[in-house]
Formats: structure tokens, C-alpha cells, sequence
């Protein structure tokens, strides 16, 4: 087991904050951590018909423009509600689509070799369209369907990269396989 023996917090924002750890190791050896703290975040795959819908945006920190499943937080300045709250909020301002039924399909850790940060999953059925309500940041987000076909080409050719979409995807895989 590691025992933390010193934390101390580095940085800080109101999305994340990142703090440095003085370890010692099982058999006493020293070591250090550093570890970003950031909110578990809430990711929904919008199902309708066989095909999932998709969000485009740009993601600053790879430099490129990738589809994905709605998904985000809350910053620590808003009430933190439930994750199926988050869920709702989430699909309603990225896609405008909203859900008659949401089936909670588990919870992934985004980066746990040195994020604490989760993601909650859910599957969202029997979709009512409407209009996005995005954040400024989201100004320049497409949508779109996809039906497996394409899910598949959008993976292979590398337009689909992040991983929570990817294991999501994989849930539910998981989810549909089992019997009813």
C-alpha cells in the first residue's frame, strides 16, 4: 500500500486543481505524486433508432477538432447536482435533444494514474429534439448521427480519440448484450 506522507496543492482553478504528494511505498521507499483533482463529469450516448449522436468541437490541449459523446462538468462555482442531472444538462445544451429515458451504464476513472477525476455514463432514449443551448465555448460544436457503420469509420480513421467516448461506447456494447 502507499502512504501519503506530505500533500501540498500547486495550482488551482475553477475547473481543476493539481497538488503534489510525498509518498512512501510499501517497502519504505520514497516517492511523489502529482495529481489532478478535477470533478467527475457526466458523459450521455444519445441512442435512436441503431445510430448514436454525435458532438464535434475543438479540444485546445490536442490541438484538433474530434467527435465524441456529449459530456462535461459543472465548474465548482455552480451547484454540483447529481450526475444524472449533469447528464440532462449536458445533452439539453450540446445537442438539444432531450430524453424520455436515461439508464445509468457505470462509471469509468478518465486517467487514474494521475487524474482522481470520473465519468458518469448514460444511455439516452426515446429522444425529443430541440435546440442546443451552448456555452460560449461550444460556439463552434457540430452534431450529427451515426449509425455503426460510420461509428466504426469515425474510430478507425482516427476522428473519435477520446477514450471515455471509446470505453462508453464499449458499456454499451455491454449493456445491449445483456438478456433482458
Amino acid at each position: 500500500m502507499i502512504r501519503t506522507v506530505r500533500s501540498r496543492e500547486v495550482y488551482r482553478n475553477p475547473w481543476m486543481s493539481v497538488r503534489e504528494d510525498d509518498i512512501e511505498h510499501a517497502d519504505g521507499s520514497p516517492g511523489r505524486y502529482g495529481v489532478v483533482d478535477k470533478p467527475d463529469y457526466a458523459l450521455v450516448v444519445p441512442r435512436q433508432d441503431g445510430r448514436v449522436h454525435l458532438v464535434e468541437q475543438y479540444r485546445y490541449p490536442v490541438g484538433g477538432r474530434y467527435w465524441e459523446f456529449p459530456q462535461g462538468s459543472w465548474a465548482e462555482t455552480r451547484h454540483p447536482g447529481a450526475p444524472l442531472e449533469l447528464a440532462r444538462t449536458e445533452l439539453r445544451e450540446e445537442t438539444g435533444l432531450r430524453a424520455a429515458r436515461m439508464t445509468y451504464l457505470g462509471r469509468l476513472h478518465v486517467a487514474y494514474g494521475y487524474a482522481s477525476q470520473g465519468c458518469h455514463v448514460f444511455l439516452a432514449e426515446d429522444l425529443t429534439a430541440g435546440t442546443p443551448q451552448r456555452e460560449p465555448t461550444e460556439a463552434d460544436m457540430r452534431q450529427r448521427w451515426a449509425d455503426p457503420a460510420q461509428w466504426r469509420d469515425l474510430v478507425r480513421s482516427g476522428r473519435i480519440t477520446d477514450a471515455a467516448t471509446l470505453a462508453a461506447h464499449a458499456l454499451l456494447g455491454l449493456h445491449a448484450a445483456d438478456p433482458a
